[in-house]
């Protein structure tokens, strides 16, 4: 009630805590649906004071826990942050370089190296005149030119290699290699002797002592007495045997091993294998092509110079010949190696839109990789030929492949190059000097490095063969095979115009 004449009393207003507003960032971590719920659970009309105390605090302890500044925070946060950057950034995450595989050199008696380049100089001196190889350290001495010059570069590359290179590395221990690395200049041992050597021999006498076939013999006495040759059978060694008839008297006895050869043209399909083996480039015997794409300088059509008369597959060169040696714009010469022929052939590659590359004495030849260097398109008439790199090269983008039984027909070749128009010849040339590297041993990323990746490959079929050799017992044949794993004669040949 109240007094007549007064207004009504009006009740004094309790006193209200309100608690602080909470940080912009708690925002983030607490949604207003739970400050409502709070509040709901809280008396409608009068809230208490003491429930009010209760909450300010709490939050301010919550507040305290995920500040920047309080250890439990900062561990949650950046494990938060690692797992949101690993989900989303992992995918990109360019994957971790494989280890490189472990190669060890054999340190082989030095006849069988540096040895050889003497033997081969010596043999070749003057009559009753010194041999200035046989006094130069091994250091300075230097590898023949020659089209198997492979086994030279190989061989002073891992000379070099530390035990982190990629994609091999040499190591000291052989009890740490993967692979075994057999360095003898097989190709160069093939030619010490001259086909047409000096009228006496010279004062050494060296040259009428050597043998290529009872080096291959010593080699092979060598090597199995090696623990490591007899572990496996020789299954994880590496020879380089570029020419084709390289290590054609022991080719048997390390048909097991991983061969570096240039084609299968001198071997059967039991002793090699696309699978198991590495194929090679020739040395390039012609100076490289230094100017840019174009025609304006090519005003040949068609360039070859090689012996006209070849054996086997090579047969097809004298119908070439024939069909093509009176074409106006057509230049075919017969010509043997020599200082001369290869300063005319370097002058007809890099004048020639297109090279003509027939098959020999076996499908390859270093004249391909002459052309290649040269810029000038070639034109491959060997229908089993094999190719280096073709993992990463695509050869139908950088040469023009014809079936032999085509190319023989009379003006059918000819027809077909002067088809090709002036844009695709450029194209053909632009895809050329992309490759071309893979082709010039003396570039520091050429071919080196891309044929130790190509027996880094071999190296998970080696492990997975002598692993599966432990484990065979004894056991009959029915003829097959199935971890045969040779090459096998093409049956079609695909004959790009």
């Amino acid at each position: 009630m109240w007094e007549r004449g007064r207004p009504p009393r009006k009740p004094r207003p309790s006193l209200i805590i309100v608690p602080p507003p909470p940080p912009p960032r708690l925002n983030l971590l607490l949604p207003r649906s739970l400050l409502a719920l709070a509040a709901r659970a809280m008396p409608s009309r009068r809230p208490s004071p003491f429930l009010l105390v209760l909450l300010a605090l709490a939050l301010a302890l919550l507040f305290l826990l995920l500040s920047p500044s309080s250890p439990s925070a900062s561990r949650l946060s950046r494990s938060l942050a690692s797992g949101s950057a690993s989900a989303t950034s992992s995918p990109a995450s360019p994957a971790a370089p494989p280890a490189p595989v472990k190669i060890y050199m054999y340190d082989l008696p030095p006849k069988f190296t540096y040895g050889v380049v003497r033997s081969y100089t010596a043999a070749r001196a003057p009559s009753g005149s010194a041999d200035a190889a046989a006094v130069l350290p091994d250091e300075q001495l230097r590898y023949p030119g020659h089209q198997h010059s492979a086994e030279w570069w190989l061989f002073k590359d891992l000379l070099r290699r530390g035990p982190r290179d990629r994609p091999v590395a040499r190591v000291d221990d052989p009890h740490d290699a993967d692979l075994f690395y057999v360095p003898f200049f097989s190709s160069l041992s093939l030619v010490v002797n001259p086909i047409r050597p000096p009228a006496a021999a010279n004062a050494s006498g060296v040259a009428a002592a050597y043998s290529d076939e009872a080096m291959q013999e010593e080699l092979l006495e060598w090597l199995e007495r090696q623990p490591y040759w007899r572990r496996h059978g020789g299954r994880d060694h590496v020879f380089i045997c570029q020419d084709p008839n390289a290590l054609y008297r022991v080719i048997d006895r390390i048909s097991n091993a991983i061969l570096l050869v240039s084609d299968f043209g001198r071997l059967r399909t039991d002793q090699a294998s696309l699978v198991k083996d590495v194929i090679l480039p020739y040395s390039h015997r012609i100076n490289s092509f230094k100017g840019d794409i174009g025609i304006d300088g090519r005003s040949s059509l068609l360039f070859f110079m090689g012996n006209r008369y070849r054996k086997e597959g090579g047969k097809v060169r004298d119908a070439l010949f024939q069909i093509l040696e009176n074409e106006e714009d057509v230049t075919i010469k017969h010509g043997a190696q020599s200082r001369e022929s290869r300063r005319a052939a370097t002058h007809g590659m890099h004048s020639s839109k297109f090279c003509l590359h027939p098959a020999g004495d076996t499908p390859s030849a270093c004249r391909l990789f002459d052309a290649l260097v040269s810029l000038c398109v070639p034109v491959i008439v060997s229908d089993y030929i094999e190719l280096p790199f073709e993992d990463v090269i695509d050869y139908s983008t950088i040469s023009i492949f014809v079936g032999t039984s085509k190319a023989v027909q009379p003006g059918y070749l000819t027809s077909m190059l002067r088809r090709v128009s002036s844009e695709r010849i450029l194209e053909y040339q632009r895809e050329i000097k992309k490759v071309k590297r893979f082709f010039e041993y003396e570039d520091p990323d050429g071919p080196v490095n891309e044929i130790w990746r190509q027996v880094s490959l071999k190296a998970p079929l080696v492990k997975l063969l002598t692993n599966r050799n432990k484990r065979l017992v004894e056991r009959g044949t029915n003829g097959t095979d199935c971890s045969c794993i040779c090459s096998t004669t093409p049956t079609d040949m695909t004959t790009a115009g």
